[in-house]
């Protein structure tokens, strides 16, 4: 079997500390911001000279907590119920042969730090904290963009969306900064796709935070947020 040599080039710094809660794709939280940090090697000035000539990047980064010894050619996506198998090159699953992923986000801007150099802010990551990136590209809107590409089983989830209703005490727990990107990404239902208890209490970490929720319809009430310290 042939192997290549991928050097990580950063890592990015996100409120996801686990996977559960983090958007299905890119884009889908606008609102919601992430930090990307170069590896000692990597922090050449020189290297990001222009790229605030773009508004959004391509991430090419590594599916680091889904990397395994042997791969399946076929999965069984959420979004499906988690019972029917499609071709893995038919998915966006993190189980294939290579853990790769692939994130569309919005350019913030290049801020320099006096502990990591220059790093790039970013909106609307889909990673969780510390995903390593394996390299960094520009989106070209007249070449990048299909609008009438056709979504397959994922057509469904386009305009899908929950109302999501925290309480004013709640939301005033949640850190600041931060409650416009929590509404952005529980609206997008964080919850397995299979699963639809309206009585169940859902919960993740997210900036420091452990947030409870549970979904009743179209409708995601946010039951508790305490603060764990846990970013």
């Amino acid at each position: 079997m042939k192997t290549y040599e991928t050097k990580l080039i950063a890592h990015i710094r996100t409120d996801f500390p686990t996977k559960f809660g983090i958007p299905r794709q890119s884009g889908l939280a606008d609102e919601l911001e992430g930090v990307i940090v170069f590896d000692p090697e990597y922090r050449v000035k020189e290297a990001l000279r222009g790229l605030e000539g773009w508004s959004h990047l391509w991430l090419i980064w590594q599916f680091s907590e889904a990397v395994r010894d042997g791969w399946s050619p076929t999965v069984r996506p959420p979004r499906l119920g988690g019972n029917t198998r499609v071709g893995v090159f038919a998915t966006r699953s993190p189980f294939r042969p290579n853990a790769i992923g692939l994130s569309c986000v919005r350019l913030i801007g290049v801020e320099h730090t006096q502990e990591y150099g220059d790093v790039i802010r970013v909106a609307g990551a889909d990673l969780m904290d510390g995903t390593p990136i394996l390299d960094i590209k520009p989106y070209l809107p007249y070449a990048d963009s299909r609008p009438q590409a056709k979504s397959g089983f994922a057509g469904a989830r386009e305009s899908y969306s929950l109302e999501v209703v925290i309480p004013q005490e709640l939301g005033e727990r949640v850190p600041q900064g931060k409650l416009g990107a929590l509404k952005a990404v529980l609206s997008q239902d964080p919850r397995p796709a299979y699963q639809d208890d309206p009585d169940r209490i859902y919960g993740f970490p997210f900036g420091g935070c452990e947030i409870k929720f549970r979904v009743e319809k179209d409708v995601l009430y946010v039951t508790d947020v305490e603060e764990t310290g846990i970013h």
